[in-house]
């Protein structure tokens, strides 16, 4: 072939390629976006970040669900009586031994709002009473040892949303709220001195519940619309908007809120309760794990669709988001029963019948 021809050979095919390409660029949708990469998985955007992990079940053989993790790797959560006939509520150290602190003794018992006060272990117990009316008490239990014991069972008909600041410990007393009796919603604030003694109960007008000391949050009554943060130090109160999307909770710090624009999926969104510093955590659909919001004023845990190994065996796809560096993190593929509370995340992850607890610090996190 001449020099001429391979020209003309080449123009065309030149041609040819550039016709293509104008081809497929007028087949893709207009306004469309490349996927957006997935978020880093927890070892590689917190490299030191302290992880660890438990067996679901017991020496004994009982299944065991932590709800509190202290120091060291011990925990404390309710496990079944290999004895039968109720629930057991267990100290379980690192090395896997294990101390009762409470037995059912026949009757239906369940254990809820753990905290932890200097050396001592607190949570409340629910129990039927003999009328058939349920009854909470709040009880305390050394960390080092010694006979669990009760603080009251003068608790009103307490609130408790499975938040770390169920009971607040301060300065020697617990506190908690209550919903008052009577046809419009009161919250009381009650507080007990941790070694037992009279319940002081004061009131305010509304749906509240705490969110550390000294802050209440207005709950609204499961109603979406603006919220109220009061400081009970000081008496003020703050009102919160909305700010173009559904408000779901607040924190002192933090407010989560949820924006939906037609078939998107829904937007995970925080922002300071006077508006400013607003940061999309997903916009995938992933919505809230904790009831808590942006946990050490930090991090928000969310879950996400199920992955394809969740499909396979359960759960969902454990995500935090990190405010302080604006960055989403993968922590788990299929995770279950997601809870925190001290600093600690921590989920269950099952294969066939075998279940085992993971744990992250979140407070290790540089």
């Amino acid at each position: 072939m001449t020099g001429e021809g391979r020209s003309r050979g080449g123009l065309v095919g030149l041609v040819a390629a550039v016709a293509a390409a104008g081809a497929l660029l007028a087949q893709a949708p207009v306004g469309a976006r490349a996927p957006k990469a997935p978020p880093p998985a927890a070892e590689v955007a917190w490299p030191g970040v302290a992880r660890g992990g438990l067996p679901g079940t017991l020496a004994d053989g009982a299944a065991y669900s932590p709800a509190l993790f202290l120091d060291g790797g011990a925990s404390v959560g309710p496990a079944l009586d290999p004895r039968g006939g109720g629930v057991r509520l267990v100290l379980r150290s690192a090395g896997g031994a294990v101390r009762v602190l409470r037995r059912p003794d026949g009757a239906g018992r369940s254990y809820a709002a753990f905290t932890r006060a200097g050396d001592q272990l607190v949570w409340a117990e629910s129990v039927t009473a003999p009328d058939g009316s349920p009854r909470t008490e709040l009880w305390r239990a050394g960390v080092g040892g010694g006979a669990a014991a009760r603080v009251t069972a003068d608790t009103g008909w307490a609130t408790f949303a499975n938040s770390e600041h169920d009971i607040v410990p301060r300065d020697g007393r617990l506190y908690w709220t209550a919903s008052a009796p009577g046809p419009e919603p009161v919250t009381e604030i009650r507080s007990v001195p941790l070694s037992g003694g009279p319940v002081r109960v004061s009131a305010e007008a509304g749906t509240w519940a705490l969110a550390g000391w000294p802050w209440l949050v207005g709950t609204g009554g499961g109603q979406r619309g603006p919220t109220r943060i009061r400081d009970l130090d000081t008496g003020r109160t703050t009102t919160v908007e909305e700010r173009g999307g559904a408000l779901d909770r607040c924190g002192p710090a933090w407010c989560r809120l949820f924006e939906l624009s037609g078939d998107a999926p829904v937007r995970s969104v925080l922002m300071r309760p006077d508006g400013g510093d607003r940061q999309t955590a997903a916009d995938n659909g992933a919505t809230a794990a904790v009831p808590d919001v942006a946990v050490l004023d930090r991090f928000e845990v969310l879950l996400g669709d199920s992955s394809a190994i969740a499909a396979a065996v359960g759960g969902q796809r454990l995500l935090v988001y990190d405010l302080r560096t604006r960055q989403l993190v993968a922590v788990a593929d299929a995770a279950s029963r997601v809870s925190y509370r001290g600093g600690i995340l921590w989920w269950s992850t099952s294969a066939g019948t075998t279940v085992t607890w993971h744990t992250l610090d979140l407070r290790t996190v540089d």
